[in-house]
């Protein structure tokens, strides 16, 4: 238990700005085994933006409290993995070979094809929000931040690492495995069931699909994945849960 407690705030000091205990070691290995925890991490992160809805809820109109929402967990996060998004646009944009994308992705300008992405990410992840029933509303807060960080244990576990040692997702490919995918998973799937009952396990089948289908195009692609993927794909499948959430329930 002392363990899994340890586990969950490295994973927490990582993912968030929040004030954790600094005097954790989160050794290379300690901080990628605590990926098994990510999925929990991003619960804590949804019941953060559940409470604040409901406080803020009376006061603020819909629209300007769901784009408020959306701006404290980027706040929170640190906007970790919108750089991804960004960077990983960029390289696919311009770069005409494997070698090509991932040079233009770890450079430190943002180009059109970044920009324009990110801009229209935010808006349909907004109006996805925006168009969640009220009774869905919670549930879609808690589900959207943990579907998006499971997945980077997914892609941490399938996938090899493109970059050498200074590269900061190396530290999860190496030592996230089948313990850190299966407990992630297992944690997703209770969340699903929790919120949504029977219907969540369609949802967890149809992200599952959609990590499969990123695990192949990014092996085709560029070989395998950079931390800018891991981040990139985060937002991803944020998005794409709120759309099934939308769709299905």
């Amino acid at each position: 238990m002392k363990y899994g407690w340890q586990q969950f705030r490295i994973a927490l000091d990582f993912l968030t700005i929040l004030p954790i205990d600094r005097s954790l070691q989160a050794t290379p290995e300690r901080l990628g085994r605590s990926m098994a925890l990510f999925p929990a991490a991003g619960v804590l992160l949804g019941l953060i933006l559940v409470v604040l809805n409901g406080m803020l809820g009376a006061f603020i109109p819909r629209a300007v409290l769901d784009c408020l929402l959306l701006l404290i967990l980027i706040v929170i996060t640190g906007a970790l993995h919108l750089d991804g998004i960004a960077d990983l646009l960029d390289g696919l944009a311009g770069g005409k070979d494997r070698k090509g994308v991932l040079r233009t992705m770890k450079g430190s300008r943002i180009g059109a094809m970044g920009v324009v992405g990110l801009v229209m990410l935010l808006l349909l992840k907004y109006l996805c929000l925006f168009n969640l029933p009220l009774e869905l509303k919670s549930a879609g807060l808690i589900f959207m931040p943990a579907a998006g960080r499971w997945v980077q244990v997914v892609l941490a576990a399938s996938c090899r690492c493109l970059y050498g040692p200074g590269e900061t997702g190396k530290v999860f490919l190496d030592y996230a495995g089948e313990r850190e995918l299966l407990i992630a998973s297992g944690s997703l799937i209770a969340v699903a069931l929790v919120l949504f009952g029977l219907q969540g396990v369609f949802l967890i089948f149809l992200l599952g699909i959609a990590a499969m289908l990123l695990i192949k195009y990014f092996e085709m692609r560029l070989g395998g994945v950079t931390s800018d993927v891991l981040g990139a794909s985060s937002e991803l499948i944020e998005v794409l849960s709120l759309l099934l959430v939308l769709a299905v329930i």
